[in-house]
């Protein structure tokens, strides 16, 4: 069985710092691409960061120079730092694994940026 498990999400004030992980158990790892998506009510689930297996990483325009993504694939974990938040970055964050036709998602963190 395979399950990716979100945490590190939480109440943050504008300008602060979180770091999401994410546990990967039921998979190799290191043979998939990891992804960070992010999704609020009433619009489609984003893109955030991805990171293949030989570490190249991607970002979404809206968060480049404030979020950096990494996988430590000796423990089946992939994080994302965020720095410099702001109150648009407040959403639902998943962790996603994606190799081929095989994708599986995390059960999501909560992330909001308020005073």
């Amino acid at each position: 069985q395979v399950t990716l498990v979100d945490s590190g999400g939480g109440l943050v004030q504008p300008g602060g710092s979180l770091r999401l992980s994410c546990v990967g158990s039921g998979i190799i790892f290191s043979n998939y691409y990891m992804g960070w998506y992010r999704q609020v009510p009433g619009k489609q689930r984003e893109l955030v960061a991805g990171i293949t297996s030989g570490d190249s990483t991607y970002y979404a325009d809206s968060v480049k120079g404030r979020f950096t993504i990494s996988r430590d694939n000796a423990k089946n974990t992939v994080y994302l730092q965020m720095n410099s938040l702001k109150p648009e970055d407040t959403a639902v964050y998943y962790c996603h694994a994606l190799r081929g036709a095989r994708m599986y998602w995390g059960q999501g963190t909560q992330v909001t940026v308020s005073s």
